[in-house]
């Protein structure tokens, strides 16, 4: 690091010298010498007239090193971060994996049971996925699931959260949501979704969805939800006689 006289004074040795000074001028009698022009440039807020070139020197390395470990500390976090968004985002979409949505989900829960307000969750299976795979190929099952996460995500709020629960099942989390407006918003995404036409290559098709919703009770966990919004879900399929 170069020496500058701007430097921010630090409390690091400036006391030291002080009192040095002030000893000095008790001892004399005097105020203290004249301070020349070189006496204003200062390492660490210590004058470097009163610094003999190799403190000068460790004084600038040591700053040095200070700063440069604090770069590699700031790269680390980030890349830490980094990691941690991969670690929880799906293999194939961009939207929470089941274990990122499982702590979502339980974190959301926590809060909603701690301050007595309602939360919900909407559990979606699409219908008959297999025969996309089967007639258009995986790759168009893919890009069907990715635009079905697209649709999901655009279409509900940002304090909300849409993850991936299996192959072809998905989660929403609505954070502040009754049962009722849960039910509506879950027929409008369903409704979305019935609507929407894939495309693939020079292939078109569109895809249904069953779900279910459920309202969560105090003293439950994230598991428990899922298995209830899960099992609405599984009524309503079965009662539009949808399949896998």
């Amino acid at each position: 690091m170069k020496i500058s006289d701007r430097s921010p004074t630090r409390a690091y040795g400036a006391g030291a010298a002080a009192g040095a000074r002030g000893s000095a001028a008790a001892r004399t009698g005097e105020s203290g010498p004249a301070r020349g022009a070189g006496d204003s440039v200062e390492i660490a807020g210590i004058p470097a007239a009163e610094l003999t070139p190799k403190v000068q020197e460790a004084l600038q390395s040591l700053m040095a090193e200070v700063e440069r470990l604090r770069g590699e500390l700031e790269r680390t976090q980030a890349r830490l971060s980094e990691l941690e968004n991969i670690a929880d985002q799906d293999g194939l979409l961009p939207i929470l994996n089941r274990r990122a949505f499982v702590r979502e989900l339980s974190r959301i829960m926590s809060f909603a049971e701690r301050y007595h307000v309602q939360a919900s969750m909407i559990y979606f299976d699409l219908d008959k996925f297999k025969e996309i795979n089967d007639v258009h190929g995986h790759s168009a099952g893919d890009e069907a699931l990715r635009a079905i996460s697209d649709l999901l995500v655009r279409n509900t709020r940002e304090s909300d959260v849409v993850g991936r629960l299996g192959g072809d099942e998905f989660g929403v989390i609505l954070a502040s949501a009754t049962l009722e407006q849960a039910n509506a918003k879950a027929a409008s995404l369903t409704r979305l979704i019935s609507e929407t036409t894939i495309r693939w290559e020079d292939e078109r098709f569109r895809l249904t969805a069953a779900h279910g919703v459920y309202t969560f009770e105090p003293g439950q966990n994230a598991a428990q939800a899922i298995a209830e919004a899960d099992a609405a879900m599984y009524l309503s399929k079965k009662s539009r006689g949808g399949a896998k």
